[in-house]
């Protein structure tokens, strides 16, 4: 077997998130005839930096009243919509033929998963990876204006690719790194087919907190993420997990930007061991 589909084989054990046992113990005594939900496409984006005893990631706990993932440390990011794959969207850095090749998708997928990258991290943590050139960053998104602009993007007023133009600015694709792939298991009622990213936040920007979707916004340092969550302090998804460990591996925020790691869709199964309920996953290495 080549290096390119060697896998590692990992277990997360789902007891110690009440709602996602409840999930999986319903799903496995009466699986939904119609079969699992098509999963919906989606971005996150892992913001790092470097901090004093390592790389840091900033990361949101989602509120325990969210229909998925209640109380889970995960990145900001969300569903596509349709108004992503836009064709007018103002566009510098690699293009979206350039990206759908990396991603493995056509053209207008590629775009609509950049985009969507783009506009949930300004929507949710008020970061805008775009300028007025190609190697300029928009500088002050964190006015009265701004925020009226996150606004109109979160209730659907206006498109990423409107707001951008209205403002003279071009989406920066080249501040994106491309991480990870992974699908929602079929258990779950909401999945997501989500494309991971990472870059880092401009100069002059900020990442905050102003999201209703989250209780809790900060910069974290990953050993110590880590060491929560495998005390059950903490709650986070597979995916979530993997990241953070990465991070945690990593040299410096710029190295783990400028990885290429290879990637393959990772979708976690439902597996009973035995010995209790774990999430299964084949991981690229």
């Amino acid at each position: 077997m080549g290096s390119e589909s060697a896998v590692v084989i990992r277990e997360f054990p789902i007891a110690d998130s009440p709602s996602l046992r409840a999930r999986a113990d319903a799903w496995l005594a009466s699986p939904d005839p119609a079969g699992p939900v098509e999963p919906k496409l989606a971005a996150t984006v892992m913001f790092v930096r470097d901090g004093a005893a390592g790389v840091e990631v900033f990361m949101l706990r989602r509120v325990a009243t969210m229909a998925f993932a209640p109380r889970m440390m995960v990145f900001p990011g969300g569903g596509v919509d349709s108004r992503d794959a836009e064709e007018a969207l103002p566009w510098a850095g690699p293009s979206p033929a350039d990206w759908a090749a990396l991603l493995r998708v056509d053209e207008a997928r590629a775009r609509e998963l950049v985009a969507a990258a783009v506009r949930e991290v300004f929507e949710e943590c008020g970061v805008l990876l775009a300028g007025p050139s190609s190697d300029t960053i928009v500088e002050d998104v964190a006015s009265e204006h701004w925020r009226e602009q996150r606004r109109r993007l979160l209730d659907r007023e206006a498109s990423l690719s409107q707001v951008l133009q209205e403002h003279g600015l071009l989406l920066r694709s080249d501040l994106l790194g491309y991480r990870a792939h992974w699908v929602t298991p079929v258990f779950e009622s909401r999945r997501y087919d989500t494309r991971f990213f990472t870059a880092a936040v401009p100069a002059g920007h900020r990442a905050d907190d102003q999201t209703t979707e989250a209780d809790l916004a900060a910069w974290v340092r990953p050993t110590e993420l880590l060491r929560a969550w495998e005390s059950g302090e903490a709650l986070m998804l597979p995916p979530t997990v993997v990241a953070v460990e990465e991070v945690a591996a990593a040299s410096s925020a710029a190295d783990f930007i400028a990885e290429q790691p290879v990637i393959e869709t990772v979708q976690p199964e439902l597996v009973d061991t035995g010995s209790g309920l774990v999430m299964r996953a084949d991981l690229p290495r």
